[in-house]
């Protein structure tokens, strides 16, 4: 137990206001407070499996976090004593060594000694609390009665002694009742857990009971729920080992109600009626309840009381202010009931909440009409208020006549406002009211299905197959919608709100540096070069100095974009180009300019011979290529220091780290800092200090990361991956190995990354066998080494840095850059922290989610994450599976996320700089309701892009030219073979023949029509081909493509009663004298106008044999086409 840490400023903290309250009452003598009469406060813990609430335990807890059995406290005028095993007095010497308080006596332990049974220990213990004050009278737990050997031997040793005993239970609770910030945020979280077991799993659960309408006893569903609170997948953002039950969960059903936390799930069934549900859970020893009532068909009446009740919690919750007496909260509760609602007074529970904390019910301190305590800011209450025995006249049956209702919540009392409510789940009559049609609402419906199906003839059928899912499945569905709209309507109202506060002044413009090379001529400097009129750089002042008309005209190295060398002949030229208004111009180069209207040099360039005159000992040109070189290194040099100069310029300055002197800090070792600090990967240790970590490799490069400039915290354990990391998502960026970073991660590796291919491989190879469990036995020992440093920064920083950890199981595969990845959601976020870059988003800051290319032929949808921030650019998830499309919807739905899903990908980049042009105008105009797939414009636009689609394909020359024959020569036949297999086609959907059916008795058809000549034969294809499918919209076109070679566009028609399209042919015949308008119209036919056709096909006819003196037999498909080629040749 010595390597728990013990948290001394809380220990010193704590015990203070004890020995101050203690002094306090003393010295006042109005004071009614029992430990005025104490004069020494005594306390004995011992091991009892059955109790699971006591003073004694909550007194330890308070005091050390931890509760230490068979352990006396004795707490004196002049010492505090400390009676207990050796390894209990090892934890608690750290107090022992702690900083000397004047305001406190000195700590003495006791090691217990069994070889006397402790007596030597306890009267050491006895005349030191007799020399405290008169030494007569003890404070103690008068309830707490622990059994044991121990227990029982220092109960004589007090009743030798005859000392008298006063009750100090309610001093102590009145004590611990006001909660610091760090007992706060530990509560908040563990009413996190019991909205999310009530949410996720209790109400789920009841609703598909309800639903399948299975019989379930109280006493099973109250079993699931012990069993929820250490599953992940209810219980989200806080250690699962560290949840417990505070009672056990209480469901009551069928008139059966007890409206106390002492009551039990019996074992008869749950009865779709008023369901009562209570469940409390505890973190890390604080505890939380909720009380819910779910109400199945509520009449009117029902309902009008259980509003009546949330009526009476709100007027509770609105007058639970610091400073304000309970009884007076009580009696304002119960005014309101008089006044609304005087006949159920009688039915209302007797109090309306206690104070909660360590202990569940503290007793002392009741929402009662005779407390007279004060309630304190910081003070947490579990308010419950209910009406019991109320009598249902409307219910048939006998569970149902007898009805309770019962609301529960956990509050946070503040300083002048209402309290705080902390288990935030909708209690409204729509949230927790479950409508059930009756039986006779389901025969109408059942009717009008039929009826529909018989309308439908075969096609209803499919339909009737997704109407007969689940109601479940719909129920959940329609949740999840409902929910959306509700968040689609807050989204637009909180954001046209926020960004009505934020200033509208459009970020100014930035211009560009105006360098100067020399701020006066004296400063040009002397050389040669300059006289000689040559090219002169300037190193110190980074200027180039040109000779323009003979003038030597300095350059500074920014005003010149580029330079370019070439040699000619016996010339050199140089040629350099500088950056002007209207210069294309890189991400990081230019800028505007402060005088644009200025003249602006473009380019300039020199030319130099490369031939030596007698006597020179370089020709000129020389002067060309050192000035070439030493531009260039100029450049480089300015163009490097500029780049550092970006990075930094948008730092935030932080704070400097407080280094911590204590050899007890957490500290990890052994550690890789991605990204890297230089080009080769280092190792090094991280430390926890007083305000920030501290990462140092073993070159000596030190990193330092401040606690508040944290944002999110998050610790990756090894399960399925071959790293375990810690990972930071920093506020602002911090500078190292001259980069700023947002994201900073320090992992190990637990296993081989890479594996030796070539190396022999057997199952049962020793060597094999021992690296595998030696690589499990480190990754335990890892995963134990981070969970520990993880938990020692929470409590050292008070809760200040939270780890947390990603759900692998609700992780779902993507793209955020390059490559495919897990995503893994966390309470507060979605990461990828394996692959790098990481990929962090906090769902704080995301406005919405837009899914791109939903589509059921597609495999794969996008995500577009838009932030709160719309000058923030967005981030996209590519590749995203669509059969996970419903799970990471249900996420963000549970997450209270906006989403949103269309067929098509946006230009977010567009979208974006329209919406922050003008947002008041975007919000008038309904907002981010453009991106709903229900939206009339989007509808339009789909409506559109069908008439693009259908008008694309156009049939080629030769098949127009080939069916306009077929269909001339062959309509009276087409028709006739047509309107035959219309109705065989309906008699085969309605008998339901499957393909084998089809496929056999077509090659029947065939066998029988080997005999019959060309044109039957042509004639039946092509009246086949006319025929009207039954088959899907997809399975038709490939048919067609198969046997037609082509494809039918979009002029659609309803024929017969088969429901069949029409196809529409609109490329003109080449054979064909009429206008091409005509020549669409005859072909533009659907079946249902072919029985008129038979006198229209002779003048056809006439006309094609007029065009087309060859058309005068029929042929085969065959002959048709080579006398189409052979025409087309002649045309020629």
């Amino acid at each position: 137990m010595s390597n728990i840490s013990l948290d001394k400023d809380t220990f010193y903290r704590r015990i203070k206001r004890l020995y101050a309250a203690w002094k306090a009452a003393a010295v006042d003598p109005k004071s009614d407070d029992a430990l005025a009469k104490a004069d020494c406060v005594v306390s004995c813990v011992g091991v009892d499996e059955d109790t699971l609430y006591s003073k004694s335990t909550a007194l330890q807890t308070w005091l050390f976090g931890y509760e230490l059995p068979d352990t006396i406290t004795v707490l004196t005028e002049n010492s505090m004593c400390f009676l207990a095993s050796k390894k209990k007095i090892e934890f608690l010497r750290q107090i022992e060594n702690g900083k000397d308080e004047p305001d406190l006596p000195p700590v003495k332990l006791l090691i217990r000694d069994r070889n006397d049974k402790d007596k030597e220990n306890f009267n050491k213990l006895i005349q030191e609390m007799k020399k405290s004050k008169s030494g007569k009278t003890l404070g103690v737990f008068a309830k707490d009665n622990y059994p044991g050997e121990f227990c029982e031997s220092w109960k004589a040793a007090m009743k030798a002694e005859k000392f008298e005993n006063v009750d100090i239970s309610s001093s102590i609770a009145f004590l611990m009742a006001p909660k610091e910030d760090p007992e706060v945020i530990t509560i908040k979280k563990a009413c996190l857990v019991t909205v999310d077991v009530f949410t996720k799993y209790l109400k789920d659960q009841i609703m598909e009971i309800i639903d399948s309408d299975k019989k379930v006893k109280h006493s099973k569903l109250a079993e699931g729920v012990e069993a929820a609170i250490s599953d992940k997948k209810y219980v989200t953002g806080v250690d699962t080992s560290q949840v417990d039950m505070c009672y056990p969960p209480i469901i009551q059903s069928g008139g059966h109600y007890s409206l106390k936390f002492s009551a039990v799930s019996d074992k008869n069934h749950l009865h779709f009626g008023a369901i009562v549900c209570s469940l409390g859970t505890r973190y890390k020893s604080y505890c939380s309840n909720i009380v819910r009532t779910l109400l199945v068909n509520p009449t009117d009446e029902i309902q009008s009381n259980y509003n009546f009740l949330l009526n009476i919690e709100e007027e509770v919750m609105k007058h639970l202010v610091a400073g304000a007496k309970l009884s007076a909260v009580y009696e304002a509760g119960l005014a309101l009931a008089k006044k609304e609602k005087p006949d159920l007074v009688d039915n209302l529970t007797k109090t309306f909440g206690f104070a909660t904390g360590i202990e569940f019910r503290e007793s002392s301190i009741v929402i009662g009409p005779k407390t007279s305590v004060l309630a304190k800011k910081g003070m947490v209450f579990n308010i419950n208020i209910g009406l019991a025995n109320l009598t249902n006249s409307a219910a048939t049956e006998k569970e149902g006549k007898t009805y309770a209702l019962f609301i529960g919540d956990t509050v946070l009392v503040n300083e002048e406002q209402p309290a705080t409510l902390l288990t935030q789940s909708k209690k409204k009559i729509k949230n927790i009211g479950i409508f059930l049609k009756d039986d006779d609402e389901d025969e109408e419906e059942e009717k009008e299905n039929k009826t529909e199906i018989l309308e439908n003839g075969g096609r209803g059928k499919r339909t009737a197959v997704i109407e007969s899912k689940l109601r479940t499945e719909h129920s959940s569905e329609e949740k999840r919608k409902e929910h959306q709209r509700e968040l689609a309507i807050a989204l637009n109202e909180k954001a046209k709100e926020r960004l009505a506060k934020q200033s509208s002044g459009k970020d100014t413009e930035k211009l560009r540096k105006s360098t100067v090379s020399y701020k006066s001529v004296s400063q040009m400097p002397r050389e040669n070069e300059v006289k000689e009129l040559k090219l002169y750089v300037d190193r110190k002042y980074e200027t180039v100095i040109l000779p323009i008309f003979g003038v030597p005209v300095p350059f500074h190295i920014s005003t010149i974009k580029n330079i370019s060398q070439s040699v000619e002949g016996d010339y050199t030229y140089l040629r350099i180009n500088f950056f002007h208004p209207g210069a294309t111009m890189g991400r990081n180069e230019g800028g505007n300019y402060s005088q644009p209207d200025a003249t602006f040099v473009k380019e300039v360039t020199y030319r130099s011979t490369n031939t030596k005159e007698p006597g020179e000992i370089s020709p000129p040109s020389s002067n060309l290529n050192t000035g070439f070189r030493l531009i260039k290194e100029v450049q480089k040099k300015y163009k490097t220091r500029e780049a550092e100069e970006r990075e930094k310029e948008d730092l935030v300055k932080q704070d400097t780290l407080v280094l911590s002197q204590s050899k007890g800090n957490p500290k990890l070792k052994d550690l890789y800092i991605r990204p890297n600090i230089v080009t080769k990967r280092m190792s090094g240790s991280l430390e926890s200090h007083t305000n920030g970590f501290r990462f140092t490799s073993v070159r000596g490069d030190k990193v330092d990361i401040l606690y508040n400039n944290i944002k999110n915290a998050f610790f990756q354990p090894c399960d399925g991956e071959m790293i375990i990391l810690l990972h930071f998502h920093l506020k602002h960026a911090i500078m190292f190995g001259k980069k700023k970073h947002v994201d900073v991660q320090f992992y190990t590796e637990v296993g081989e990354i890479t594996t030796d291919l070539g190396k022999h491989q057997h199952m049962h190879d020793r060597d094999d066998l021992a690296a595998e469990q030696s690589e499990r036995e480190l990754r335990h020992k890892l995963k134990v080494a981070f969970k520990s440093f993880c938990e020692r920064v929470e409590n050292m920083t008070k809760q200040e840095v939270e780890f947390d950890t990603p759900f692998r199981e609700l992780g779902f595969p993507g793209a955020p850059y390059r490559s495919t990845v897990l995503l893994q959601p966390t309470s507060g976020a979605l990461v990828n922290l394996t692959e790098w870059p990481p990929f962090v988003i906090a769902l704080e800051d995301v406005e919405l989610v837009h899914f791109e290319r939903v589509q059921f032929h597609l495999k794969n949808f996008d995500m577009v994450f838009v932030f709160k921030d719309y000058a923030k650019k967005v981030a996209m998830v590519n590749a995203v599976p669509m059969n996970m499309l419903d799970h990471v919807k249900e996420w963000l739905n549970s997450c209270d996320i906006r989403y949103s899903e269309g067929i098509q990908s946006l230009n977010w980049t567009k979208v974006m700089k329209t919406i922050t042009d003008d947002i008041e105008g975007f919000f008038d105009n309904g907002g981010w309701s453009f991106l709903d797939p229900e939206s009339d414009v989007e509808n339009a636009e789909a409506d559109e892009e069908s008439e693009e689609e259908d008008d694309a394909y156009e049939p080629t020359d030769a098949e127009s030219e080939e069916e306009s024959e077929d269909d001339s020569e062959y309509d009276s036949e087409a028709s006739d073979a047509s309107d035959g297999s219309g109705d065989s086609d309906e008699e085969d959907e309605e008998s339901g023949k499957d393909w084998s059916d089809l496929e056999r008795e077509a090659a029947e058809e065939d066998k029988k029509e080997r005999g019959v000549g060309f044109e039957d034969f042509d004639r039946k294809r092509k009246g086949g081909r006319d025929r009207p499918r039954s088959y899907d919209a997809d399975e038709s076109r490939s048919k067609k493509g198969k046997h037609d070679k082509h494809k039918s566009s979009s002029s659609n028609h309803k024929g017969s009663s088969s429901n069949h399209k029409s196809s529409s042919h609109k490329s003109p015949s080449k054979h064909s004298s009429s206008s091409p308008s005509k020549n669409r119209d005859k072909h533009h036919k659907s079946h249902h106008d072919r029985d008129k056709s038979s006198k229209t096909n002779g003048s056809h006819k006439k006309d094609d044999k007029k065009n087309s003196d060859h058309k005068s037999h029929k042929r085969s498909r065959d002959d048709s086409r080579e006398h189409n080629r052979s025409a087309k040749k002649a045309k020629k």
